[in-house]
């Protein structure tokens, strides 16, 4: 997400983008590009394949196999879905409107391209934690667990993410459009900008994850205990040591992302110093690249993943059904 952020344009002419030079204190895309410049885009290019190709691989593999057509995996799809969004048409905008270019949103094209982006990271966001959500439920009450997350409730939770996530991209456009030309009458409004979107977007659902996959990994230290009262010496089970690495990963990766950009974003309008053009930069890309990685948490660590998508590689899909194939 890009909320809107107060800076000074004079500090972002001096910290001008690699690919862009000055004119007439406006960045411009240059005709010929540095060699730093070159390297950044190929490299923003590739994170972009990677993004979209992964996704891709793990909503074919849902759609295809009859196996993965389960809730959990619904919600894996539907986070597919806006993580393919941000690679298909978030990383573009972004690579060729920079985040110091869209700082002043004067343009249909930088208002279009924070709407998007906003909306798709939130949603993206809101999405992991409905899965952390549905994991509470499969760990700490497997007996309840069919009854409390079925295909119904599935549905619910993917269109409240997907219409909150609209909302609040449309909702912190709007409140920020006009924060750089009202100086200090416009403080509540960059207020509002600031923190009310990032609170919505990231610091709500990061708390919640938090607070579930804590009480997710001490349920599976009491687990643990008790498989060792019941078996002296007896080792903790495959299937809980890949469970407790998988949320540690899943919890570390997603913070490691988010979190540098928002406490950034959030601080911004109370200090004096301004942040560099390019630091912001990093941070941002930083937050996309979780939709990046996002595949390889949720599906990677799985066995019936990988092998589906082996079979979808491999073209073998193509030479026969093999949608009630069984993936073990």
């Amino acid at each position: 997400m890009g909320p809107k952020v107060s800076v000074n344009r004079t500090d972002i002419v001096a910290d001008i983008h690699p690919c862009y030079v000055i004119d007439n204190f406006n960045n411009i895309l240059t005709n010929s590009p540095s060699l730093i410049c070159v390297l950044m885009y190929v490299f923003l290019a590739l994170l972009s394949v990677i993004t979209i190709c992964g996704n891709f691989l793990v909503i074919i593999s849902i759609v295809y196999f009859k196996q993965l057509h389960t809730p959990t995996n619904y919600l894996i799809l539907s986070l597919a879905a806006a993580d393919l969004l941000v690679g298909i048409i978030v990383f573009p905008f972004s690579m060729v409107f920079s985040l110091s270019q869209c700082l002043y949103p004067e343009g249909l094209i930088c208002k279009v391209h924070g709407i998007f982006h906003i909306s798709l990271s939130t949603c993206s966001v809101l999405h992991l934690c409905c899965i952390s959500v549905d994991r509470y439920y499969a760990v700490c009450q497997p007996l309840t667990y069919t009854t409390k997350i079925n295909h119904y409730v599935v549905v619910i939770m993917i269109l409240v993410n997907w219409g909150v996530s609209v909302l609040t991209g449309i909702f912190v456009i709007i409140v920020g459009l006009n924060v750089e030309i009202c100086e200090e009458r416009c403080l509540i409004k960059v207020i509002i900008a600031n923190t009310i979107g990032p609170i919505l977007s990231f610091y709500l659902p990061a708390i919640i994850m938090l607070c579930i996959y804590l009480k997710i990994f001490l349920v599976a230290l009491k687990q643990e205990r008790s498989i060792q009262n019941t078996k002296s010496g007896a080792a903790v089970s495959k299937m809980e040591r890949k469970a407790t690495k998988t949320l540690a990963v899943v919890l570390g990766v997603f913070l490691l992302c988010w979190t540098p950009f928002f406490l950034c974003i959030i601080f911004m309008p109370y200090i004096n110093d301004s942040v560099p053009g390019s630091v912001l930069e990093t941070l941002f890309w930083l937050t996309l690249s979780n939709s990046m990685l996002n595949p390889f948490i949720y599906a990677f660590f799985y066995s019936w993943f990988r092998l589906a998508f082996k079979m979808i590689i491999s073209g073998k899909i193509f030479g026969g059904d093999f949608a009630n194939s069984k993936l073990h």
